[in-house]
C-alpha cells in the first residue's frame, strides 16, 4: 500500500482525505515514480474547488513531483528504474507517494538540479519558459507587466526577465513582498494595496505603458491589465487566482488600442515530448547557471496538503511550497 491524497467531492480544504492506496502499476509507455518531493500550485485548488473539473471521483490531485524511477512500462526506453525524474503534467495523482503517468510527461534531472528545486520549479518554471519565451518572445528592452510578482511563478519571472535584460514592473501586496520582487530582479514593484496600478505603470513608463500583461489574477485585474498596455500591446492571462474573466466584450480591446489578447496553458505549449524536452533543458541551464534560483520558502507534510492550500490561497506564502511525503 501507498499513501496518497484524494477527494471524493469537490469543495474546501475538508475535502481532501490522506488515505492508503494500492499503487498502480506502470502499462505499455507508462513509468511510477516514487515521489522524494511534490509541488503545490494553484491549479490544485481550482480542481479542488471543482473549477476544473476532473475525469471521476475520487480522485488524485496534483500534476507536479519529483524522485526517482520506481517501474518502467513497456516500451519505455528513455528512464529506467532509479533515474532521478521530474514531471509538472498530468495525469491527476502527483500528491502521492507513487504516481504512475505516461513516461512522455517525465524528464531526467540533471546532477546540477536537486529534487526539491525540480518539484519546486517544473510547473511554474516551464510557465515562465513559455510565457517569456514562446507566448511573447521576449528579446530584452521590453516593459513588462506581471502580477503577483512575489509567488511562486513571479519569483521566477523576475529573475529570467533579469537575465533577458527585461524591465519587469509587479505588482504585490506588502513591502515584504515588494521587498522579495526587486531582490529577485523586479525593475520596479506596484503595491496594488496602496497604489494605482495604472497611474503607477504611466509613471513608470513616461507615459508609454507596457509591452505586455501577464495575468495569472484573472476576474479582479482585468480591465487594469488592459488599461496599462500601450497600443497593440499583449493581453497574457494564463491563469484566475481571483476567478475565471467571463464576458468579455472584444470591443473593448479595439477601444483600449488595438490589444491583443491570449489565454495560454503549459499543455498548450508542451504538447510533445520534444517540446517539453526543450522547455526543460532551457530552464534546467537557467537553474544550473545560477540566473534563477528557487526560494522553497514552504514545506509541507503531504498528510497537511489541506493547510498548505489555504495558506496558497491566503496569500500567505511567498516563493514556492513543495509537499514532502
Amino acid at each position: 500500500m501507498a499513501k496518497r491524497i484524494q477527494l471524493a467531492r469537490t469543495g474546501g480544504p475538508e475535502v481532501l482525505e490522506f488515505v492508503d492506496v494500492t499503487p498502480v502499476e506502470p502499462g505499455p509507455g507508462e513509468v511510477r515514480v516514487r515521489n522524494q518531493a511534490v509541488g503545490l500550485n494553484f491549479i490544485d485548488i481550482y480542481v479542488r474547488t471543482g473549477l476544473y473539473p476532473v475525469p471521476a471521483l475520487p480522485s488524485g490531485l496534483g500534476t507536479e513531483g519529483a524522485g526517482v524511477v520506481d517501474a518502467v512500462g513497456e516500451g519505455v526506453t528513455h528512464l529506467a528504474v532509479g533515474d532521478r525524474v521530474a514531471y509538472a503534467q498530468g495525469p491527476l495523482g502527483a500528491y502521492a507517494e507513487l504516481h504512475t503517468l505516461p513516461a512522455e510527461k517525465v524528464v531526467t534531472l540533471p546532477e546540477g538540479v536537486d529534487v526539491d528545486t525540480a518539484a519546486a520549479s517544473m510547473l511554474k518554471g516551464l510557465t515562465v519558459q513559455y510565457l517569456l519565451r514562446q507566448t511573447y518572445p521576449l528579446k530584452g528592452g521590453e516593459t513588462i507587466l506581471f502580477h503577483a510578482a512575489a509567488g511562486g511563478v513571479g519569483s521566477i519571472a523576475c529573475q529570467w526577465a533579469r537575465a533577458l535584460g527585461v524591465r519587469l514592473i509587479g505588482t504585490v501586496s506588502s513591502p515584504e513582498k515588494a521587498a522579495l520582487a526587486e531582490k529577485n530582479g523586479a525593475w520596479a514593484t506596484i503595491d496594488y494595496t496602496k497604489e494605482d496600478v495604472v497611474e503607477r505603470v504611466r509613471e513608470l513608463t513616461n507615459g508609454e505603458m507596457v509591452d505586455v500583461v501577464y495575468d495569472s489574477v484573472g476576474k479582479d485585474t482585468w480591465e487594469t491589465s488592459l488599461d496599462c498596455l500601450k497600443k497593440r500591446g499583449l493581453m497574457v492571462s494564463f491563469g484566475n487566482a481571483s476567478g475565471p474573466v467571463e464576458g468579455v466584450n472584444l470591443g473593448i480591446l479595439n477601444q483600449k488600442g488595438s490589444l491583443f489578447v491570449t489565454r495560454p496553458s503549459l499543455n498548450g505549449y508542451a504538447d510533445t515530448r520534444e517540446r517539453l524536452e526543450a522547455m526543460s533543458e532551457e530552464l534546467f541551464a537557467m537553474l544550473e547557471s545560477g540566473k534563477i534560483t528557487i526560494d522553497i520558502a514552504q514545506r509541507y507534510p503531504l498528510a497537511d496538503a489541506g493547510k498548505a492550500q489555504q495558506a496558497l490561497a491566503g496569500r500567505q506564502t511567498t516563493g514556492s511550497t513543495i509537499l514532502v511525503p
